[in-house]
């Protein structure tokens, strides 16, 4: 079979990701090009940009979004602020398209490939990692972090029905003492410009809800997520989550909405309704609102804290993978 190697551009990938009938799996919001090109305008400095289609024929069958940093290749992201990488492979061609794509880059002089935040089911895992090493390639793969999702349930009660009892007993008492508290609202903001002009709000409420958040929030981290918000926004897939008490803004969170599944990314509270537990009753009526909008998972993305358990979240590893080809 004849392949073809095709440069590509966000734009033009963004395109192809828009074409009925490809069979691409793009298979989370971090690997859109929407959102690649965001990342890229933030962090891509110094670094050689290396998008490739593979093509059989007029048919695509994987696409290599990755960039270069000397003899070193990685996906486009970094684990920092990408929770889960991947190629976007037509599933069923991983072996043609891996093949090809390593050929290419051992032509180009690429020595090393380096992919982090990789779900057990990712392509890297499940079929580059056993090519690789079939080439007789160095693979070493580690256990970097850990994620947690859930299948949501058709109906609210349902979900409490697959909390243990003492949370279940919890949730309901939280939301019972917040509501006697005054008038709870939760509502969801979805333009661009709505959005945009809550993000100093949250980055308030981000910084001083935990110490770790506001170390994280450097100039550069807080340009990317407000650069974030208004694309994904534009493109829909980008929602600002509130809970209010008595029309006052109480805790925040910023998720996607994404091919049936709901990524919560970032969240954070006021630390003056630390009593009421308004960062977690957050987090427990944005499932509320998933389960009513028929979504079927609920994301919680990388991360080990406590509430993700206690509301139901089961573990995902994630791993790195470090491919050596001299």
């Amino acid at each position: 079979m004849i392949y073809t190697i095709t440069e590509e551009s966000f734009e033009s990938l963004d395109s192809l990701q828009n074409e009925p009938g490809t069979g691409l799996n793009w298979s989370s919001v971090f690997i859109l090009p929407v959102w690649m090109k965001v990342w890229w305008q933030i962090f891509g400095n110094g670094a050689e940009l290396h998008l490739r289609t593979v093509r059989e024929g007029n048919k695509v069958i994987g696409i290599a979004p990755l960039f270069l940093r000397e003899r070193t290749a990685s996906i486009v992201g970094s684990a920092d602020v990408c929770d889960y990488l991947d190629f976007v492979v037509v599933p069923g061609r991983e072996e043609d398209f891996f093949n090809v794509i390593l050929d290419d880059l051992k032509e180009n002089g690429i020595t090393h490939l380096y992919m982090e935040s990789l779900r057990p089911d990712s392509s890297v895992l499940t079929s580059l990692a056993g090519i690789a090493g079939n080439r007789r390639y160095e693979v070493d793969q580690m256990k970097e972090d850990i994620s947690l999702d859930l299948d949501l349930p058709s109906g609210w009660e349902e979900y409490l029905g697959m909390l243990n009892s003492k949370q279940r007993h919890e949730v309901r008492r939280k939301l019972r003492r917040l509501q006697e508290a005054g008038n709870v609202s939760y509502r969801l903001l979805e333009k661009r410009d709505d959005i945009l002009s809550s993000m100093d709000t949250f980055f308030r409420m981000f910084t001083e809800s935990r110490d770790d958040k506001a170390v994280f929030l450097t100039d550069r981290i807080e340009s990317f997520f407000r650069l974030l918000a208004g694309t994904l926004a534009d493109a829909g897939l980008l929602k600002l989550g509130v809970l209010e008490l008595d029309l006052t803004p109480a805790a925040m969170i910023i998720y996607f909405d994404y091919n049936n599944g709901i990524y919560l990314y970032n969240s954070g509270y006021d630390p003056q309704y630390n009593s009421l537990s308004a960062g977690l009753l957050s987090k427990v009526l944005c499932i509320k609102e998933s389960i009513e909008s028929n979504r079927e998972k609920f994301d919680f993305l990388k991360g080990d804290e406590i509430y993700k358990y206690r509301l139901g979240g089961k573990e995902i590893p994630l791993y790195s993978c470090r491919i050596n080809m001299e």
